[in-house]
């Protein structure tokens, strides 16, 4: 049996139950190719449930604003694929009539919509014949043929796209591409693949060559940033709050935050209350601040880890606010799209 029907003998005997393995809806595919980009099927299934209940149409999605996709997708992380999700919808629904494209070329056009994502839609809603080449195709292939070209360089893409074409099933598709994505989820995992009862164990490479622990071959990352964020946690006349929504290309861009004074270092009380920021927003007023917890709560994202502190700043009087403040109820907080990081606190803060 050749390699492509071996691993769709293994997936239908072994594919876990998804929603959208239930559907060929180019909607609600694109949606969990969306939703599951960097993110685990645990953590997305709960996201993808609610936004088919609560968008169950391209045009619902459309229609919607942005802050409320926003909010709807807080705790997901990479929030430029909500964004990008909206405005795609709001494309398809107005320029495309609400009809996804049908092939793989055009449906690279969408925002948002990459080499993977485009594949995994044209083979499972159109039956096309590209194959998907995400993490754990990159394992399962790296390992089978014993392929050390790094899978993140421009060489390793090339090569694996090559390799992927060879081996789909022309005439199953689909079902393929599902296969060896959950071959590699379930059977070939990154730790500890389950090599004595695999279906491929005669025929993998590196199985015989005793390479499996170090295959696939990734180029070193990036140096990783520090950054350090202060944020005031204005608490006035224990009903108020102050937002602000973050604009530019940097992260969390549109979602809303406490006023931040970003340093280049650890500081302390006093340097906060002498910054500048701060001044201007006390004026003479007259306050009381506190550090909330000495730790640091650390946020680890993919090129920089954000070690944060929390001052609450209490108060009688609305502080000095610029226009880009909100001064909001504390009991609306929770309606605001934030950070994951500063939902966290809010939960428990509030």
């Amino acid at each position: 049996m050749i390699f492509s029907k071996k691993l769709i003998s293994w997936y239908l005997e072994n594919k876990r139950s998804m929603p959208w393995r239930e559907t060929i809806d180019p909607y609600c595919i694109w949606l969990s190719e969306i939703i599951l980009q960097q993110t685990r099927v645990a953590q997305g299934l709960p996201y993808y449930v609610s936004f088919t209940s609560q968008y169950p149409t391209v045009f619902d999605l459309a229609n919607a604003e942005e802050e409320e996709v926003l909010k709807l997708w807080q705790g997901l992380g990479y929030y430029s694929r909500a964004r990008n999700l909206h405005a795609t919808a709001q494309f398809i629904a107005n320029d495309l009539n609400g009809v996804f494209p049908n092939n793989y070329k055009d449906l690279l056009k969408l925002k948002g919509v990459g080499d993977y994502t485009a594949s995994a839609i044209a083979s499972i809603c159109y039956n096309e014949v590209v194959p998907v080449v995400d993490g754990n195709v990159y394992r399962v292939l790296s390992r089978y043929f014993n392929i050390d070209t790094p899978i993140n360089s421009t060489q390793g893409v090339k090569e694996f796209k090559k390799i992927a074409f060879e081996f789909i099933d022309p005439e199953q598709p689909a079902t393929y591409n599902q296969a060896i994505m959950e071959f590699g989820a379930l059977q070939c995992k990154p730790q500890s693949p389950y090599c004595i009862v695999c279906p491929l164990s005669d025929s993998c490479e590196s199985l015989k060559k005793g390479t499996v622990a170090s295959l696939p071959v990734k180029l070193k990352k990036l140096k990783v940033k520090k950054r350090y964020f202060n944020y005031l946690i204005f608490y006035i006349r224990n009903q108020q709050t102050i937002i602000r929504q973050r604009v530019g290309k940097g992260i969390w861009q549109n979602l809303y935050e406490f006023p931040l004074i970003e340093s280049e270092d650890d500081v302390d009380l006093t340097y906060i209350e002498e910054h500048d920021d701060f001044k201007n927003l006390m004026d003479t007023k007259s306050y009381d601040i506190t550090l909330y917890e000495n730790e640091f709560k650390i946020h680890k994202l993919s090129h920089q880890h954000l070690y944060t502190r929390f001052y609450v700043v209490k108060m009688d009087e609305i502080p000095e606010m610029s226009s880009a403040l909100n001064l909001v109820e504390i009991e609306k907080i929770q309606e605001y799209p934030v950070p994951i990081l500063l939902g966290n606190f809010i939960d428990s803060f509030f």
